[in-house]
């Protein structure tokens, strides 16, 4: 049954919910109080939420009236923030230089959070998309050094840019690199608790363990290495992450693991995993789920549930990852048969592996709602664009007690 609570509070209308249901008063009617033994619960959140208006800046359109209902909600069910977009490369250092700098938007995330008491992780450092080409150009380098790789034609293709000019050096891009995470993570050194150092480094297919970014090729595959270094020097308290998507895929999942060992061997200071953990209602399974986790915590690391959310379009069944250019069409077709009770299972199966896990140690939901999520039309998470908790709000919950699966049909 879904209850609609006008000109009530979100706790109250759960409330009233568990009552109907003739569940117990005293159970919890929050995600962080629910999950409180087990893992911090995070969601995503976008400008308007940090700033509390209505800017519009992840091309999300919500009233003013909608964005103070999104800040309640976050405020009420969260412990854990992640920020959408405004600390990739592309918004905090748009232009070269100490003036280049836009820290507005990421410091009004990160003092949502202190004033919230939430434990704040901040997103990403280093990552083949939404980092601008300055980045990446010099001027000290032969001509032929700026041709694209082979078979993809005069230019490279860098997330949404078109990049063909004089590439940098390795020691240019390396200092360009150091320079950028020392100014941001010493900014927020104390106040940012996790950092997603480096973000899918990892290739989807073939054999090479890497993608081909333009990290890789200007300072090759130790580019990680040294992002995760420089990230240490600048907060030694931090817990450094690396995060990655389509882990569900025992052939991307191999390829991570042995980046990992690959790292440890070299000391490298990565301290944990970050799975986005982007599903479809159709997979995985809880057996799957199990399995990955598994594999995962055989290297020794807390693992991160990083981008949560469970797709319920058609095109969003044929796979799962969290690939940018991908999910305007994985949101195509419209939603599958039933699929609010197909979600709500889905979730059952993935909260019921992250609390077997014990070395799961937060999860964070990529959105508060469906209204304002990258897959919107997939509608994937907990929460309706009203902010109107969905059947799979009330099966997660009922996961949190122990009870089984069965028991959310």
């Amino acid at each position: 049954m879904k209850l609609l609570v006008p000109k009530i509070n979100f706790c109250a209308g759960l409330l009233a919910a568990a009552l109907l249901t003739g569940c117990a008063t005293n159970q919890p009617t929050t995600l962080k109080a629910a999950f409180k033994k087990h893992f911090y619960v995070g969601v995503a959140i976008n400008r308007d939420i940090a700033t509390g208006d209505a800017v519009q800046a992840d091309n999300v359109r919500r009233t003013p009236e909608q964005v103070q209902k999104d800040i309640a909600l976050v405020k009420e069910q969260f412990n854990q923030i992640s920020p959408e977009n405004d600390m990739k490369w592309q918004i905090i250092q748009p232009r070269p230089g100490p003036d280049g700098y836009n820290f507005g938007p990421a410091d009004a995330y990160v003092n949502f959070g202190l004033r919230n008491h939430m434990y704040i992780v901040g997103h990403c450092l280093v990552w083949h998309n939404q980092t601008p080409n300055w980045v990446f150009q010099g001027t000290n380098l032969p001509p032929e050094t700026a041709n694209a790789p082979e078979g993809r034609g005069p230019g490279f293709v860098f997330g949404s840019y078109f990049y063909n000019g004089p590439r940098c050096s390795r020691d240019e891009l390396l200092e360009r690199m150091r320079e950028h995470i020392f100014t941001v993570v010493g900014r927020y050194k104390g106040k940012v608790k996790v950092w997603d150092v480096v973000n899918e480094a990892v290739a989807d297919n073939g054999t090479n363990l890497l993608r081909n970014s333009l990290w890789l090729q200007i300072i090759g595959p130790d580019f990680i290495a040294k992002a995760f270094e420089y990230a240490h020097e600048a907060d030694p308290h931090a817990i450094l992450r690396y995060n990655d998507y389509g882990l569900e895929n025992p052939v991307k999942r191999h390829k991570l693991m042995a980046l990992i060992k690959s790292l440890q061997a070299q000391r490298v200071p990565v301290m944990a995993i970050g799975s986005q953990t982007h599903v479809s209602v159709s997979s995985p399974t809880f057996e799957q789920e199990d399995q990955e986790l598994t594999d995962l915590e055989s290297l020794g690391l807390p693992i991160h549930i990083t981008e949560l959310d469970v797709n319920g379009a058609r095109r969003g069944q044929r796979g799962n990852s969290g690939d940018i250019a991908a999910s305007a069409a994985s949101t195509e077709g419209g939603l599958v048969s039933e699929a609010e009770q197909k979600q709500a299972d889905a979730y059952s199966n993935l909260l019921r592996a992250f609390i077997k896990h014990k070395s799961v140690k937060l999860v964070t939901f990529w959105g508060v709602n469906d209204g304002v999520s990258w897959l919107a039309r997939g509608r994937p998470l907990l929460f309706d664009a009203n902010d109107q908790p969905k059947p799979a709000f009330y099966t997660v919950m009922r996961v949190a007690t122990g009870k089984p699966p069965e028991a959310d049909k």
